[in-house]
């Protein structure tokens, strides 16, 4: 008990997972002094093995009771028990919890944790690193580090939970390399969670050793031992002469009226009989009472059953040397397998908080530093936000809608609640705060969503604070802050006898002297002039947020019912006005946020919708006063402008996305087109090039055959005589019919013999010349005696000939 303990300090910090409100702790040794002042129990479970921690703080503790308290009002306990519910370990889910809790974070860590985060989605996208360890009990692990640390040797169950917990980190380390492997920007994309597997050490023979030994069901096997192995066949032996006697024993009692059946007791065999029941053998007994039966021993049994205890002592011996043994093989790698464990643990955080985004639809927050220091860019760009989230959801409000879905899909019987269901969808909203806005008021009718709106942007800056993914429809751009302040509700300080009025006004009070020019404060209406005369409660929030706005926040966010705290934004540029839409038709919010529209009251048309009497009506408007008619008519111009400026807003986007798919769309056609005349132009000058190199082959082959014919001619000049007088001599019959080949050669031939000496002679540069081949003149580009080539120009193309080939003019 807490009583009992020695308190040199004002207050202590341990590790549960909730912020605890404690009572004054004493102050001295004594159990009878306590100090006066309210202390708060600190939520920050380091890992350590969920080890309770205690330790001292100063007495200035109350700023952290206004940290848990505002994370309290915005629910960020069940959206980190949701988070954490996504880890596979028991140790990575306080863990987890541990990290959500933490309020000391720099803008440094939150980086981290985002990469970290965007590791894993990347992991998980890729599919073949799975950051799944449920099948590791890290119980069982933590269990046998510490019995291995003692040099006391661990069970059956812990060496298989180390085994499993070895090789899952050996597969992870596998596929990781193997995606390397593949591609080695995995390396860079997967940092890093790369370094961290990377860094694993597993023992192989350690791993051999615990699946040689240990069986499945944790239990050593027989093989483990020589001993081991002698010592469970004599047990078996011997519980087999057991039963055999005692089912011989029974057997003898021939009385139908006795009832026997074979029993143990602390591991001996013996006989239960029914209560005044005689048997014919002797015997100890073990137990008796008045209804339930004795258990009696048999003396034929006693010797057996003795024997049969001392050889499971010698089993239990013998699997007590093999798990020792196997301990000390493991002491050595104690470290390593430590070091596996918290690493696995850390894995497991970190793809749980990945795991949840995935499954939600987020997306990674661009966060950053704001430094209103810098020059300020011009005012017409309008991307330089403090805070831009478009179509941002309550992740509670989803979950629940997403759960309420899933039940509805499993009701089989009611075919239309699932489509129900899914269009009673959680409705986002926008949130574009621009840079020069240090407070923004909402205003609007009760349950038109203003405080969903105030929890929805608190939970989305304490995501993004954590290294989570934020639940909005674009990359959220979220600065990032240093604390979330909150003051949602009708909370009461009930320990200090404190009214509604005066709750609020202390713990604004509180939150104005802890916040920063780097804070978010979230104020609802109860809390801004609420509680007190109108006049001065709207005085009261009109200073407050004036406060604020000067250097008390980043970013300040109220809801109220007052129209004096509208009129801030035509006085001070740093505040934005921004409503509730309300649907007059069906009277009923819509939940959207308008903003640069200051809400109006919707009363009185309400009332007049719903039926009441024209005269109260009447009378009602004429006491409201015509200037506050006046100001509501404006109010609804204004609305009638914001929301035709918002469907002239989405067509105009509309068109430019669709006007930029036709430009894209026209620049693929032009390349296309360019690409295909290009293709043409190559096939073109392909075709072309083959055509020119078939010739120039059809023409070298006929120059060798004429050369050929050439050489051969003085030989066979008297039969061509002879053939061409008996030509001579045959009846002309075919002078209208083509000539043969052999007509056609003739005159190539003839020609050839009657220049030869023509060819000898080299033709110059211009001249014009007969290719014998081509029958026609060609011109003579350029003449090469060394080799005795000339290069004509025969229409289109260009021909390299051997001198004998041509014929000078």
């Amino acid at each position: 008990m807490l009583h009992n303990l020695f308190y040199p300090f004002d207050s202590i910090v341990v590790t549960p997972t909730k912020p605890i409100k404690m009572l004054p702790l004493p102050c001295s040794t004594t159990t009878s002094s306590f100090s006066a002042f309210p202390c708060t129990l600190n939520i920050i479970n380091k890992f350590n093995y969920n080890k309770l921690i205690i330790m001292a703080v100063p007495p200035s503790s109350s700023s952290s009771s206004i940290h848990y308290d505002s994370l309290r009002v915005l629910e960020w306990d069940k959206l980190s028990d949701l988070v954490a519910s996504f880890a596979t370990t028991s140790l990575g889910r306080e863990a987890l919890k541990a990290q959500l809790w933490s309020l000391n974070r720099t803008y440094e860590e939150s980086l981290r944790l985002l990469g970290e985060t965007n590791a894993a989605v990347e992991m998980n996208k890729h599919g073949s690193c799975r950051l799944r360890f449920g099948h590791v009990d890290v119980m069982l692990v933590k269990a046998a580090i510490r019995q291995g640390r003692r040099s006391m040797p661990v069970n059956g169950y812990e060496a298989r939970a180390v085994m499993a917990l070895l090789q899952c980190a050996e597969t992870l380390q596998g596929d990781l390399k193997v995606a390397i492997k593949e591609d080695k920007d995995w390396y860079s994309r997967f940092m890093p969670l790369t370094e961290v597997i990377m860094e694993f050490v597993v023992n192989r023979s350690l791993v051999k050793m615990i699946e040689q030994v240990i069986d499945e069901d944790g239990s050593v096997k027989d093989s483990a031992s020589p001993a081991l192995k002698q010592s469970r066949q004599q047990v078996r032996v011997l519980e087999g002469k057991i039963q055999q006697l005692m089912e011989n024993l029974i057997r003898n009692e021939r009385s139908e009226s006795s009832i026997l059946e074979v029993n143990k007791v602390d591991g001996r065999w013996c006989i239960k009989v029914n209560s005044g029941q005689k048997t014919s053998f002797n015997g100890l007994l073990l137990s008796s009472g008045s209804g339930v039966g004795s258990t009696i021993e048999p003396l034929s049994a006693v010797p057996l059953n003795d024997e049969l205890q001392r050889t499971r002592t010698l089993v239990a011996k013998a699997e007590s040397d093999v798990l020792l043994a196997l301990t000390k093989k493991m002491h050595p790698d104690l470290d390593d397998i430590e070091k596996i464990l918290k690493s696995l643990v850390h894995l497991d955080v970190i793809n749980a908080r990945a795991t949840y985004g995935l499954s939600f639809g987020g997306s990674s927050p661009n966060m950053f530093l704001p430094d209103f220091n810098s020059p300020s860019k011009s005012e017409g760009n309008n991307k330089e936000w403090t805070l831009y989230l478009p179509k941002a959801y309550h992740p509670l409000l989803l979950q629940r809608h997403k759960e309420n879905l899933q039940k509805a899909k499993k009701d089989v019987n009611v075919s239309s609640s699932a489509a129900a269901v899914e269009n009673a969808s959680p409705v986002p909203v926008d949130f574009l705060v621009s840079r020069k806005t240090r407070v923004i008021v909402i205003t609007g009718p009760n349950t038109g969503g203003k405080t969903i709106c105030l929890k929805t942007v608190g939970l989305a800056a304490m995501m993004a604070k954590s290294g989570l993914y934020v639940l909005a429809s674009e990359s959220a751009r979220i600065p990032w802050f240093d604390s979330v302040f909150a003051d949602i509700g009708d909370e009461q300080s009930l320990s200090q006898s404190l009214s509604t009025f005066s709750g609020h006004l202390r713990q604004i009070s509180n939150i104005r002297l802890q916040s920063t020019n780097q804070s978010l404060v979230l104020l609802d209406e109860a809390c801004v002039g609420a509680g007190t005369n109108p006049l001065e409660g709207a005085a009261l929030g009109m200073s407050l947020l004036e406060s604020f706005a000067q250097d008390g926040s980043l970013l300040t966010i109220a809801t109220t019912h007052h129209g004096e705290l509208k009129t801030l934004k035509y006085s001070n540029e740093a505040f934005e006005n921004a409503c509730m839409e309300f649907d007059e038709v069906n009277l009923k919010p819509t939940y959207k946020v308008l903003w640069g529209v200051p809400g109006r009251s919707n009363a009185i048309n309400i009332a007049e919708r719903l039926g009441l009497p024209s005269v109260v009506v009447d009378t009602t408007r004429k006491l409201y006063g015509s200037a506050s008619a006046e100001i509501d008519e404006v109010i609804t111009d204004m609305e009638k402008l914001k929301q035709d400026y918002q469907e002239l807003l989405d067509g105009s986007r509309h068109h430019l996305m669709r006007s930029r798919e036709l430009y894209n769309s026209l620049l693929d056609t032009k390349r296309k087109i360019t690409e295909h005349g290009i293709n043409l132009r190559y096939k073109k000058m392909r075709d072309v090039s083959e055509a020119a190199a078939s010739a120039r082959s059809i023409l070298h082959k006929k120059v060798r055959q004429l050369s050929a014919s050439a050489k051969l001619q003085p030989h066979n000049k008297t039969g061509k005589s002879s053939q061409l007088s008996a030509t001579s001599s045959s009846p002309i019959t075919i002078d209208k019919k083509e000539p043969t080949i052999t007509d056609r050669k003739a005159p190539a031939v003839k020609n050839i013999n009657q220049s030869s000496s023509d060819r000898s002679k080299l033709p110059k540069v211009g001249d014009m010349v007969h290719v014998s081949s081509l029958g026609k003149k060609v011109s003579v580009l350029k003449v090469d005696s060394s080799k005795g080539e000339v290069v004509v120009q025969a229409g289109n193309m260009k021909l390299k000939l051997n001198v004998m080939d041509i014929q000078r003019s």
